[in-house]
């Protein structure tokens, strides 16, 4: 028998925190690009669908991404220098 790999704490809440985004992306394409509309008839077909699904839904959201209002510039604030008064 082999014995698992020690895995840090951080590394597992950080695989297992990216689950969910993977999911959501999931749902949002089924959704948006017809991820689920596909009948499988052959593994060729669904290969095909899934890819071209997947292309358009990363098309979306770059596009989305491009034309994002800018964020607000940060404000600067003036601290005067120690003992000037």
């Amino acid at each position: 028998m082999f014995a698992p790999q020690a895995t840090a704490l951080e590394t597992a809440v950080q695989v297992a925190g990216s689950r969910w985004t993977i999911e959501r992306c999931l749902e949002e394409a089924k959704g948006e690009v017809g991820l689920d509309l596909y009948e499988v008839r052959s593994w060729t077909g669904w290969y095909r669908h899934i890819t071209l699904a997947m292309w358009a839904y990363a098309l979306l959201t770059v596009l989305r991404a491009a034309y994002l209002p800018a964020a607000p510039p940060l404000k600067k604030y003036y601290r005067a220098p120690r003992g000037a008064v």
